[in-house]
Formats: structure tokens, C-alpha cells, sequence
């Protein structure tokens, strides 16, 4: 198949195999990326030199023996990512996906009768535990006021803050707010998650006194965005992450990002007593094994406080104590 670069308008990178030419070639005739191609057929050229062994330097990157590679091989070439390479497991994963993709090419065009790569398991994704503040942490970010030359500016600043910490929302849900999603005197909003499914959000009393500070101060605008910039626009993604991060350097408190104020929501929800069905609402989680982390979060909680609290494990356990 032939490729067309004056219709992708991308640079893009034609390996010297062949047979993983025309996969890419394929990837580009059905809407895929430039970029995705590219590491499709890097990560194809990897693992065909890892079947083909040394090859002199300047030769051409050919790799005859990908066409007829079994699962065996390309389970030796996981644990050479993994074990050797010290590759991450979500690399890992990437080019097994690449593989997967690539075999399945090969049966539709009949160059194999089977897909190697479907009876190589993917190794299971590495579970990152969200960035959570302490309450202490938060509450210095939240009294953490910034220098504005309009300070109008900084009490919409205030209530980003507190919006993100009081209500659990994302950052994509707090820059689509409109004015008529909110409904202020009984403190909750509409917010449009992912799958733009539509959920009810709850504010706690200080975000809420935060936003009505704001309306007061807000721009004059036929935007129905909650939150404006300056010039009476809606406020947009990259623009709430520099806020963010403004107030977050100024406090000192440098880890905080939009993302870890929501972590933060959910974990010290539960830590005070709220049960996990109610904060996966919150949060608008399809499942609740999303959920469950910060479950996990709190129960770490629990045990290094249990850990610090119960007397018998301190070295001074007992001493001075009189029976009776």
C-alpha cells in the first residue's frame, strides 16, 4: 500500500521493512497519526531486532523474521523489556498493543493464519496512588491569597480554589460551569463529566460563599461561563491550571495541582467517615473499584496514626506506669 504524505500534511517515518511499511501505510489510510504510526512502527523495528539478533551498523533496519514470530518470542521479548530493559509497565504495555495491532493486520491481509500477540497477556498497569494533601496542607492553599494588579482577579482566584477542594470536580467540569448551572442558596451545581454525562454537585458552605463573592466582582459579559477571564471570556483549561499553580507556589505548597485537590476531596472525605458509593457519586465514577484507591489512601491513613497513637510500640511502653 502506497503512503501519501501531502494528504497527512504531518512528517511522518517510513520504516525500511517492507511488510511494517505497508502496516504503517495502513494506519495512515484509516485516520491514525502521524505519531502513532511512528511509534507503531518503532516499536514493530524493536522487537523485529530483538528476533533478528546483532546487525552491522548502516545496514538497512529489516526484520524478516516479525512475519512469523509466535507467542513464545514475543513473550521472551516482554521479559527482555521488562527484566533487562527495565522498561516501565505501561511501555510495556504500549508495545504489546503495537504487536497486537500489527498481527492483526497480517491476518487481514493473509500473510498469517493467527494473531501471536492475543495469547500474550498484558502485564498488569502499575497502580499509581493519587497525590493527596494533608488537611493542613489544603488549608494553607485555600488562605494563600495572590497579589493581583486587578484584585478582582484574585477573589475569582479564591473561589477556584475552594470550588476545586470543596466539590471534587475536574478541572474540564469547573471551567464548564454556566451561570445557570448553579444554584447557590442550596449550595449545588450541575456539572458535565466525562461521556458528557451530567451529574449534581454539592458545595461546601465556604466554596459557595467563595462563588457569590465572586458574582460580585464578576465581568460584565454575554458569556455564560461562571468563571470569566479579563476580557469577559470563558475561562479555559490551561488557564485554570496556571491559577492553580500560582497558588500553589505562592503557599509553598509546590505539589498541589487541580488534580490533587480532587484527590485530596475524596480521600479526606472518607477519612472523616463518608462511605465509598457516596464519594464514586461525587466524583462521577462509572465504577466503583475507581473509587476503592482512595479507600486504600485512608486506610494507610488509619494505620501509620494507629501506628503512631497505640503506646505499645513505643520504646517508653510501660515506663513510670503503676499496676493497680
Amino acid at each position: 500500500m502506497a503512503i501519501h504524505p501531502e494528504r497527512t500534511g504531518e512528517a511522518y517515518y517510513l520504516p525500511d521493512d517492507p511488510l511494517i511499511a505497508e502496516f504503517v501505510g495502513d494506519l495512515l489510510a484509516r485516520g491514525r497519526g502521524a505519531r502513532t504510526q511512528e511509534a507503531y512502527a518503532r516499536d514493530l523495528e524493536d522487537f523485529g531486532r530483538f528476533l533478528e539478533g546483532p546487525r552491522e551498523d548502516g545496514a538497512p533496519n529489516l526484520v524478516p523474521k516479525l512475519r512469523a514470530a509466535s507467542a513464545s518470542d514475543i513473550r521472551r521479548y516482554v521479559l527482555e523489556l521488562m527484566q533487562r530493559r527495565r522498561y516501565r509497565v505501561v511501555a510495556v504495555r504500549r508495545k504489546l498493543s503495537a504487536l497486537r495491532t500489527f498481527y492483526k493486520y497480517a491476518r487481514r491481509e493473509n500473510y498469517r493464519t493467527d494473531n501471536p500477540a492475543l495469547d500474550v497477556d498484558l502485564p498488569k498497569a502499575e497502580q499509581r496512588k493519587p497525590k493527596v494533601l494533608r488537611e493542613g496542607e489544603v488549608a494553607k492553599l485555600l488562605e494563600t491569597r495572590i497579589e493581583r494588579a486587578d484584585p478582582k482577579l484574585a477573589v475569582r482566584d479564591r473561589a477556584i480554589a475552594e470550588v476545586l477542594y470543596g466539590s471534587g470536580i475536574r478541572r474540564a467540569e469547573l471551567a464548564g460551569i454556566d451561570l445557570d448551572d448553579v444554584d447557590l442558596p442550596n449550595r449545588v451545581m450541575a456539572v458535565t463529566g466525562k461521556g458528557n454525562k451530567r451529574r449534581a454537585v454539592p458545595l461546601t458552605q465556604t466554596a459557595a460563599d467563595a462563588m457569590i463573592a465572586y458574582l460580585a466582582v464578576r465581568p460584565a459579559s454575554s458569556d455564560r461561563a461562571f468563571f470569566l477571564t479579563q476580557n469577559g471570556s470563558r475561562l479555559g483549561l490551561r488557564q485554570v491550571w496556571v491559577i492553580m499553580k500560582s497558588i500553589a507556589h505562592t503557599s509553598g505548597i509546590d505539589r498541589a495541582t487541580t488534580h490533587s485537590m480532587r484527590h485530596s476531596f475524596a480521600t479526606h472525605l472518607i477519612e472523616n467517615g463518608a462511605d465509598v458509593s457516596t464519594v464514586q457519586k461525587l466524583l462521577g465514577h462509572v465504577n466503583v473499584s475507581t473509587t476503592m484507591v482512595y479507600l486504600d489512601q485512608s486506610i494507610e491513613h488509619l494505620r501509620k496514626t494507629f501506628e503512631r497513637s497505640h503506646p505499645r510500640d513505643r520504646d517508653d511502653f510501660g515506663s513510670g506506669r503503676k499496676d493497680g
